[in-house]
């Protein structure tokens, strides 16, 4: 008997290790995604990472009308969030008697249509109100708070006051100005002056993308392609300028 158990005993044994190395070689893709995710043991994590998921729209970005580009590449994740007093302030504006803000918030409005119908992106709008706050980009701010979400904008006051007030910001001209290709002071380009400049004796031209540059005594090329050496860049949220001069200037010397 004694011998019986202990045949059992080893059977049962080599059964269980078997039993259990099929199921963990059947669950090891789960298990490596579990653990590859650092969530064990941080219930808090996916809490958070849900919380930060919300992106909310203010009306300069909307109108911009960029955002839905950005969106259809998938540089947007999480959920895009239009409060309705944003809605509300774009259909004042699409019903301005001005035609260029009429023009504008039409344009608006066309965004977010096509952002809820022919992106594939989750779109909230928020019915809520802060109906102590009369100012929308003081809602917006009071928002992103509520949801522990992120403001995206091009407006450069607001991306202040959100700093100001500890709230995530998305900046559409900070990301634009990223992926712009890089000047270097030294480096040469080719340009076409096409007017004066606020300075005395100062061009002006622009990149492809828009950047303006400032040619120091670039006047007297006005409507001439020339090539110039960049001498310094000036970089902030507001965008990108550059400064240059003409290059034959510089053999000159």
């Amino acid at each position: 008997m004694n011998e019986l158990a202990a045949v059992l005993q080893v059977a049962l044994t080599v059964v269980s290790s078997y039993a259990g190395y099929m199921l963990a070689m059947a669950k090891k893709d789960d298990l490596a995604a579990f653990w590859m995710s650092g969530r064990w043991g941080h219930p808090e994590v996916d809490e958070e990472r849900r919380l930060e998921e919300h992106k909310i729209l203010d009306t300069s970005v909307i109108i911009d009308g960029r955002i839905a580009d950005i969106c259809k590449t998938g540089f947007i994740e999480g959920t895009i969030v239009i409060p309705e007093f944003v809605l509300e302030e774009l259909q004042h504006i699409a019903d301005s008697s001005d035609l260029l803000k009429r023009n504008r918030g039409r344009r608006g409005l066309d965004i977010l249509n096509k952002i809820q119908k022919e992106l594939d992106v989750k779109v909230l709008i928020y019915e809520g109100d802060f109906e102590e706050i009369s100012e929308v980009d003081s809602k917006l701010v009071k928002l992103a708070k509520v949801l522990q979400g992120k403001v995206v904008t091009n407006d450069f006051n607001l991306n202040k006051v959100c700093e100001l007030q500890g709230v995530s910001v998305l900046n559409i001209n900070d990301l634009a100005n990223a992926v712009k290709p890089v000047v270097l002071p030294g480096e040469e380009i080719m340009v076409q002056i096409i007017k004066d400049g606020k300075e005395h004796g100062q061009g002006v031209a622009y990149l492809d993308d828009g950047t303006m540059i400032v040619v120091e005594g670039g006047r007297e090329y006005i409507g001439m392609m020339m090539e110039v050496l960049v001498t310094s860049v000036l970089q902030t949220s507001a965008g990108r300028m550059i400064f240059a001069k003409p290059k034959l200037l510089e053999k000159a010397q």
